[in-house]
C-alpha cells in the first residue's frame, strides 16, 4: 500500500481524516507519517488541540499496522484497545505523527498468535512533532482479529 492508496482508504473509510485533512507523507511496512495543518485542529489557545494531536498520532500507529497486515498478514480487522500519550509542548502550527516498526520479533509473534488463535495484540509507538521539534509520545495497544472466510476486510 503505497502514501496516495493509504490517503485514500483514510478518507474514504475514517471521514474524520477529511475533516482534519490529514494527509499521508510516507508509507511503508517500516513506518508511517501522517501530517495535519493547525487550522482544522485548532483550539481556544491557538495550539493543536490535545484530541486532534490523539487522532493523529492513533492513526500513524494503527495505519502501520494496516500496512503491514495488507503487505503479509492474514485477512483481520485491527482496533485500537488502549493507548497513553504525552504532550511534552503546545503545537502551534501544522504536526506530524511518525509511527515505527516494532521489533521484527515483536511482530512475528503477533503475527503467529493472530494466525494460531485468530486474535493478536501488539504495542505501537508514534511521535508527533512539530516545527522540527518532538512535541509528544502516543503508546497505543492494537488488536487484530481474524476474518473468517467470506467477510468483507
Amino acid at each position: 500500500m503505497n502514501t496516495q492508496e493509504l490517503q485514500a482508504y483514510l478518507h474514504e473509510h475514517i471521514p474524520l481524516t477529511q475533516a482534519m485533512q490529514i494527509s499521508v507523507l510516507h508509507a511503508t511496512a517500516d513506518g508511517v507519517t501522517l501530517s495535519a495543518p493547525l487550522a482544522p485542529n485548532i483550539n481556544h489557545q491557538e495550539t493543536v488541540f490535545g484530541g486532534s494531536a490523539s487522532a493523529v498520532a492513533i492513526l500513524a500507529a494503527w495505519a502501520l499496522v494496516h500496512v503491514r497486515l495488507r503487505e503479509s498478514g492474514p485477512d483481520s480487522r485491527l482496533v485500537i484497545q488502549r493507548n497513553t500519550i504525552t504532550y511534552e509542548r503546545p503545537m502551534t502550527s501544522g504536526f506530524t505523527a511518525r509511527s515505527s516498526a516494532p521489533e521484527p520479533i515483536q511482530w512475528d509473534t503477533f503475527i503467529r498468535t493472530l494466525e494460531r488463535r485468530g486474535r493478536a495484540r501488539i504495542l505501537i509507538r508514534s511521535v508527533l512533532e512539530c516545527d522540527g521539534m518532538r512535541a509528544g509520545e502516543l503508546e497505543g495497544e492494537f488488536v487484530a482479529f481474524a476474518e473468517r472466510r467470506g467477510e468483507a476486510r
